[in-house]
This record gives structure tokens, C-alpha cells and sequence, in this order.
């Protein structure tokens, strides 16, 4: 299985603890601050959007979880909408992996549409 996978791949519900804290006190980051961070969300409602679209407005990468939506259920759509309008109007981008999971950029950010290895 490969990085990915691991990090976005299955239809397995994570938790906080599937996660594992590195130290990286050996690796020398220099005095610079990082200027934007990567978020994971779970969608469970269309208020979970709210956060999700202000950290896409904060310059923020976000990786969205929407297995708990219902897929029958129009909510899936109007969040999906939503995020797509906010990858625009920033000038991000916005792509979904399957059924269950999106990936929304800020403004500078393309996201690849080829696996890497992969000639598609």
C-alpha cells in the first residue's frame, strides 16, 4: 500500500489516534515558520463546511473526510458546491477521491490529476 493510501486511501473511519506525533527536534528546520499548514476534516453536516472554507481562506490545504454524509441525501451536494466555490473564488482547487474524501487548495496550489509512477 502505498503513502497515499495509507494517508487517504480505504474505507476505514480514522480517529485522532490512527495519527502519530513525530519529533522532529533532530531535523533542522531553520528559523523559518511555516507560512501554511495541512488540515483534516470530517463532514458530517453542512456547518462542518464553515471550517473547512475559512481555512481554505487562511491559505490552508484541507483533506475532507465525507463518508458520514448520506449519499442520497442532497446535503452531499450543497457541500460540495460550496467548497468548490470557495477553491474559485480563491483561485485554489478542489478535487474528490471517490466517494468519500476531497481535497480543496488555496490560491497557488494545483492539485496533480495523475498518481504518481503512473503514466495515465
Amino acid at each position: 500500500m502505498g503513502l497515499m493510501s495509507k494517508i487517504l486511501g480505504g474505507n476505514q473511519s480514522r480517529t485522532v489516534e490512527d495519527y502519530a506525533e513525530l519529533n522532529l527536534e533532530d531535523v533542522d528546520a531553520g528559523s523559518a515558520e511555516a507560512t501554511m499548514q495541512v488540515h483534516i476534516a470530517e463532514v458530517g453536516s453542512q456547518a462542518d463546511a464553515i471550517d473547512i472554507k475559512d481555512a481554505v481562506y487562511d491559505g490552508d490545504i484541507v483533506i475532507a473526510d465525507i463518508t458520514r454524509l448520506r449519499t442520497e441525501d442532497s446535503t452531499v451536494e450543497h457541500v460540495i458546491d460550496e467548497l468548490r466555490q470557495v477553491a474559485q473564488e480563491v483561485d485554489g482547487d478542489i478535487v474528490r477521491k471517490g466517494d468519500d474524501q476531497m481535497i480543496i487548495t488555496p490560491t497557488g496550489v494545483r492539485i496533480s490529476r495523475e498518481k504518481l509512477g503512473q503514466n495515465l
